[in-house]
């Protein structure tokens, strides 16, 4: 490999140069390897957030970090594969009832999921909610599961992309997050080296999302499915609403709770829609266009394979979720429509009751979080209750209820409204 100078690449990129091939390689290389120090890729990831990458810029950044560590491979797999990544929001509790409706389908879905950091919550702190459920799977059980079950949900091995969770931790403490570049690279690295052949991003908008507007989720978006299709993973993305809570619980227990109403054939309309609509997406790049997914949930199909997954990692769905041991309502100051519902206040509030955590070494509450009595669009009375705010510590409301202070609107002349656009746009592959 050619050897560089780190300080003339950020001196390039600072300048709004392109940066070669074989740069972008000696640089993750040597970043991995603990040769580029931190303070100097801290330099870079800021060269890159204002001066930003071109297409072939960015798929070189993707492949040097997936070519930092291991690929899987589940082409020994009978099935086709296809997996879902959400770009994180409030209430996003759609990979629980996703990942066995699809394997309903005979399509096999590894998805190696995170925790939650902030205001948004992570699917393995949910899930971790089941009594006995494991996350950590070995490579071999990761494949005799999907050989049996068709469904895994389980941590991400050290030995993927090991570059993208060094440059991760960094660009949360950098002011770095949202680059496009850095942002795209980090999901796209990961998925690419999993191994599946088909993927659907979730890429979220609004308030509680990392992309705020439809502008940006929008540019996301094509840039990640860019990368997977050029990479040879059959890519497309569905750009959801992020601006209110997605469905009534946030919270980790919360939220497994629900998912298990919505693979009952329940559950709240919005999170049933992102569901099905996701399970479509999946399917179709598997070669699988035509099933008839929302029978699945209503005839306990998906149910059954939920209760597969869970079993085969060791978790006891017989043992009651766990529940917080204090409750404090939020009610409605006056009658009207509820016309606003701010999904990052909401997020804030969850998680200065206990459900998420500050440092990723913190626990969290699995009984904490928060449940709407109403969505955003329906009508409430005056005291009528908004939400319940639910944790072990009840030192810890007082916080909460200052997240939700300007969290809401109500309009007393305003008409009640339908159920709001969840799809805004799609990317196909």
């Amino acid at each position: 490999m050619s050897e560089f100078s780190a300080v003339e690449l950020i001196i390039a990129k600072r300048e709004k140069g392109e940066l070669s091939t074989e740069q972008i390689e000696w640089l993750i290389a040597n970043y991995t390897s603990g040769v580029v120090a931190d303070e100097q890729m801290s330099a870079m990831a800021m060269a890159i957030l204002l001066n930003g990458m071109n297409r072939r810029e960015i798929r070189d950044l993707t492949a040097a970090m997936i070519a930092s560590g291991e690929r899987l491979n589940f082409d020994a797999l009978a099935l086709p594969t296809a997996d879902k990544h959400s770009t994180g929001g409030v209430g996003d509790k759609i990979t629980l009832p996703l990942a066995p409706l699809v394997a309903v389908f005979g399509v096999a879905v590894p998805q190696l999921s995170g925790r939650g950091l902030g205001h948004t919550g992570g699917t393995l702190d949910k899930l971790e909610s089941i009594a006995g459920w494991r996350a950590f799977l070995s490579t071999d059980e990761m494949h005799a599961q999907l050989e049996s079950v068709g469904a895994v949900i389980c941590a991400a091995g050290s030995g993927l992309a090991p570059a993208d969770r060094k440059l991760y931790s960094l660009r949360d403490v950098t002011g770095t997050v949202e680059a496009i570049p850095l942002i795209a690279s980090s999901i796209m690295s990961k998925k690419i080296a999993e191994g599946t052949g088909s993927l659907v991003l979730d890429v979220k908008v609004g308030s509680g999302a990392f992309m705020k507007t439809l502008e940006h989720a929008r540019e996301l978006a094509q840039t990640m499915v860019d990368l997977g299709n050029d990479s040879g993973v059959k890519t497309s993305a569905l750009l959801t609403d992020m601006s209110t809570p997605l469905g009534l619980a946030v919270g980790n227990a919360l939220e497994v709770e629900e998912s298990i109403e919505v693979l009952a054939g329940g559950g709240p309309a919005d999170v049933v829609e992102i569901t099905i609509e996701l399970a479509r997406e999946m399917l179709r790049l598997a070669g699988k266009p035509d099933v008839d997914v929302s029978a699945a949930l209503k005839d306990g199909r998906a149910m059954d394979k939920w209760r597969q997954m869970i079993s085969a990692q060791g978790g006891d769905l017989s043992v009651p979720l766990p529940e917080a041991k204090h409750s404090q309502v939020l009610v409605a100051p006056e009658s009207g429509v509820l016309t606003r519902l701010d999904a990052l206040a909401v997020g804030v509030a969850s998680w200065r009751l206990g459900a998420g955590r500050e440092r990723k070494e913190d626990a969290v509450q699995f009984g904490a979080g928060i449940k709407l009595a109403v969505q955003q669009g329906q009508h409430v009375e005056a005291g009528q209750p908004l939400l319940t705010m639910f944790t072990d510590t009840p030192e810890r409301f007082e916080r909460a209820q200052q997240a939700l202070a300007d969290s809401f609107s109500i309009d007393a002349t305003a008409q009640q409204s339908g159920r709001r656009q969840i799809i805004l746009d799609r990317i196909a592959d």
